[in-house]
């Protein structure tokens, strides 16, 4: 295999770091290898090999340099998820309990999604009314005023909804198909066989383009037109590999950077490409590399028209790194029935390449095959909880965990038992050695906090979903919670549904309050860097000046300069799926603003208003998140989402009783933060619906409601 090792001087880089880096590092320093420690020589420091093991045939071996101890803030944030996670446990249980006016089975059955108000069909009138909390009739209680949905197209079955989407001049393809769609939603689904499959060729598919833009040589005496695996050089596979590990892992920390250079990567270096698993990992992430090497290069999905003065691309015909990912492809099947880690690595990696090309269907197949690899590795091989690699099972763990969640939510596809080993696996804490560079990126970008985050808020979504479809039931118990003060008695507008939504939010309050200070933002700046502002982007002129003063901006009019170990995809995240869960906590109001305006009080318009002030400038639909929609996670998931705020953000201008909740409730900002919300959501979908069905049909609902032009 026709590969170069790195030289000495590529293994010391970041020696010229400066003074105040140096003294944190400390005990990261960079170590000589085994063979040379013992043999009480100087080491040249080379990976995979150094010098004197290259000459002698050697196996070459690097300790491992230990995490520093200073920063505890990660065991912090278990803490804080295990005291959270009580409360939520507190309110689920309070919230089951048998009412006296409803069968004490009630207790033990939670309500289908029908009953729960996920039909989509409704039949609650729009002149009903509450029962007062006092009455002890036992005669069946009349449906909830509210009703708690969490995916977009049962929202577009709400009756109001659906008269706006039949009034509009263009017919939307298969509208009442999707809304009287059971779950999961099959015609959705059903969508995404529309479009063209992938082409198949692998290396020998590369074009000279390809070659080009991953740096590969050009052998005289060959067909420039045929490429082969052992022809990469070492530049080459080094770049690849540290574009996946400086964006991917650590949005998804589902690899060990250290275990893959020496292990994985060395073994096929030496011995070659063949049918294993260790060939189809290294083949997937050099795939993922080449999308965050194109990500780097400012080449996102295909612009719509005159969208920055660029010509759009062809990513629908070969997005970038499909060449590798084919050569996975073809040795997948080897391994696909392993009860292995590296088997549920290579499903969840998979499935990340294809949800990078907007192929929602198979990524949902992959991601769910993770699912079930992972749960076939714990309850197969039990004796791996007990190995070294128990925190790398542990992030694996919750990342399938956290991706089959949101699937969930979205689409209402059956879980796939995980959830029930949650307590078997524990949480990932970091705890086992990391080389250097995942060090240094998490001196700046705090990757292993915003994990640990989003573990949390995903228990939070989980426990509020359950809550939440309970407490909007047809016979939800009357008062689940009691007054946050026991000697004061709840207003005269008060009612269980708002109470329980109030104290899930504060819930959710509570958990952005107790985030690291690194990690900490406050509702007014929702776009502002975090405190303090990590080192790495106040040297020495990296970043423009504009740039400096707010980490997303709502100018999508040219790229900004991406963050490094993607920084801002990290923090978009985060901030934003706290934004859409306090959405979706607040949203039961809206529905009881349209259909029972004359039952509505004014705890209900407060409601409404902060489902719609917490629908406004997502991150990650502002600069520069907003141009890495390859990087960004589930993009069904948020383009689904958007339609949804679209469609609400509508409504709150066309019907009466939400245009003045939100004059009279919302403050003077938000007319505009509402107008930027619009033209960046809509400016999302008009990027993706020419390379994604669902952004497609996402485009065709909203082209009459606000008269989109192709």
């Amino acid at each position: 295999m026709n590969v170069e090792p790195p030289s000495a001087t590529s293994s010391s880089a970041g020696s010229g770091a400066p003074p105040s880096q140096r003294k944190e590092r400390g005990a990261i320093a960079a170590q000589a290898c085994e063979t040379c420690r013992s043999r009480k020589q100087k080491c040249d420091e080379a990976r995979p090999k150094c010098g004197t093991c290259q000459k002698f045939k050697l196996d070459c071996r690097y300790r491992e340099p230990q995490p520093t101890k200073k920063d505890k803030t990660l065991s912090e944030i278990l803490d804080r998820l295990k005291l959270i996670e009580g409360k939520v446990d507190q309110l689920g249980f309070q919230q089951v309990h048998p009412s006296p006016y409803e069968p004490s089975q009630r207790s033990q059955t939670r309500p289908t999604p029908a009953q729960a108000g996920g039909g989509s069909g409704d039949s609650v009138s729009t002149t009903a009314s509450i029962r007062p909390s006092g009455q002890t009739s036992p005669t069946p209680q009349k449906p909830q005023p509210y009703k708690y949905v969490s995916a977009v197209h049962k929202l577009m079955a709400w009756p109001v909804v659906r008269q706006i989407l039949d009034s509009g001049q263009t017919e939307i393809p298969n509208l009442h198909a999707v809304i009287q769609d059971r779950d999961p939603p099959l015609e959705l689904l059903e969508q995404q066989k529309s479009r063209r499959k992938l082409a198949t060729d692998g290396m020998e598919g590369l074009t000279m383009d390809d070659r080009a833009l991953l740096g590969l040589r050009v052998d005289a005496h060959r067909n420039p037109t045929v490429v082969r695996l052992s022809d990469l050089d070492w530049p080459t596979v080094e770049s690849l590999s540290k574009a996946y590990f400086d964006t991917f892992n650590f949005i998804y920390p589902i690899m060990d950077r250290q275990a893959f250079n020496t292990t994985i990567l060395t073994s096929v270096v030496e011995n070659g490409f063949n049918e294993g698993v260790a060939s189809t990992l290294v083949c997937l992430v050099f795939a993922l590399g080449a999308v965050a090497l194109a990500d780097s290069q400012n080449m996102p999905f295909m612009r719509y028209k005159g969208q920055m003065g660029r010509p759009p691309d062809r990513a629908a015909d070969r997005p970038p790194g499909l060449a590798f990912f084919n050569e996975a492809r073809k040795r997948l099947g080897f391994s696909m029935a392993e009860c292995s880690l590296e088997s549920v690595q290579i499903h969840a990696l998979a499935g990340l390449y294809y949800e990078s090309c907007s192929r929602h269907l198979e990524f949902w197949r992959m991601t769910i095959s993770a699912s079930m690899a992972c749960h076939a590795l714990i309850s197969a091989n039990p004796g791996e909880l007990k190995s070294p690699r128990l925190d790398l099972i542990r992030r694996v763990f919750w990342h399938c965990s956290i991706m089959e969640t949101y699937l969930n939510l979205e689409l209402e596809i059956p879980l796939t038992g995980l959830d029930k080993l949650e307590g078997k696996v524990g949480l990932p804490d970091f705890s086992g050695p990391f080389c250097e560079a995942d060090y240094l990126g998490n001196q700046e970008s705090r990757f292993q906090e915003h994990f640990a985050s989003q573990i949390v808020l995903r228990q939070l979504s989980v426990g509020f979903h359950d809550t939440m479809r309970d407490a909007t039931g047809p016979t939800a118990p009357p008062m689940p919670f009691p007054p946050p003060d026991r000697q004061t008695q709840p207003s005269e507008g008060s009612n269980p549904v708002i109470t329980t939504i109030n104290h899930l939010a504060y819930q959710l309050d509570q958990w952005r309050a107790l985030l690291p200070v690194h990690l900490r933002w406050s509702d007014g700046q929702a776009s502002a860097f975090s405190t303090p502002i990590p080192d790495l982007f106040t040297q020495g002129g990296m970043y423009p000046p504009q740039q400096m003063q707010a980490m997303f901006t709502a100018d999508i009019s040219s790229p900004s300069a991406p963050y490094p170990y993607a920084t801002d995809v990290q923090v978009a995240m985060l901030r934003t799926r706290y934004y859409y869960t306090k959405y979706l906590l607040y949203r039961p109001a809206i529905y009881k603003a349209l259909h029972h305006t004359n039952m509505l009080s004014t705890d209900d318009a407060k409601a409404v208003a902060e489902c719609l002030k917490a629908s406004l400038k997502w991150p990650i639909i502002m600069a520069p998140t907003c141009h890495r929609k390859r990087l960004v996670p589930c993009l069904f998931f948020w383009t689904q989402n958007l339609l949804g705020v679209l469609i609400l953000l509508h409504l709150s201008q066309q019907v009466p009783v939400l245009s003045n909740i939100r004059a009279r409730f919302c403050d003077n900002t938000f007319d505009m933060d509402a107008t930027d919300t619009v033209n960046l959501s809509i400016a999302w979908i008009r990027d993706l619906k020419d390379v994604d069905a669902t952004a497609e049909w996402c485009w065709n609902v909203l082209r009459g409601m606000y008269r989109l032009d192709d």
